[in-house]
């Protein structure tokens, strides 16, 4: 009975905020690739790192393989985390659930996309969790004025916005 009421919780994890309009029609074969990380709100598990690069991978049974790296310059070394994202909902919708620790899984909801697949932005379960996302190490200024408009008109503090370093070639 427990498990039972803990599902809208669980489920309120993986959801978009209230309001926010996800990408639709959305390819994932285009969004396959590696994205570099332009711009992150502050958690835990990114804490630190800088040249952040995301690699999504498309499986054979319809999941989507990601693979986030970053150089943590305190320890001197890369770090990497290996996940799985499931559609959770139709495919041609860009709202995922994504989970690197087994069966817990958090919301990834792609609001705003290039038609070039060139840069989007990404969202959690809540305005805490934000991303900006680009095919290439930097965003011409335009594009990330926009970006930023749109994540404030949505309730996200984006003066909490950590601008990310990309300076190292061994990636």
């Amino acid at each position: 009975m427990l498990c039972l009421a803990a599902l809208p919780l669980l489920n309120a994890c993986t959801a978009p905020p209230d309001g926010v309009a996800v990408v639709s029609p959305f390819d994932v074969k285009r969004y396959a690739g590696k994205w570099f990380e332009i711009a992150r709100l502050d958690h835990s598990f990114e804490r630190g790192l800088s040249d952040v690069n995301a690699t999504y991978r498309l499986e054979a049974d319809g999941s989507v393989a990601v693979i986030n790296r970053g150089h943590d310059a305190a320890k001197g070394e890369w770090q990497e985390a290996v996940g799985r994202a499931l559609f959770t909902g139709d495919s041609n919708t860009a709202s995922l659930k994504v989970s690197f620790f087994g069966p817990f899984f958090g919301g990834y909801h792609v609001i705003a996309l290039d038609p070039d697949y060139r840069w989007a932005m990404v969202i959690g379960p809540n305005t805490d969790y934000l991303w900006i996302l680009a095919r290439e190490k930097q965003l011409p200024a335009g594009v990330r004025e926009r970006l930023v408009a749109q994540a404030l008109a949505l309730g996200v503090d984006t003066n909490e916005l950590i601008w990310v370093e990309h300076s190292r070639s061994d990636h």
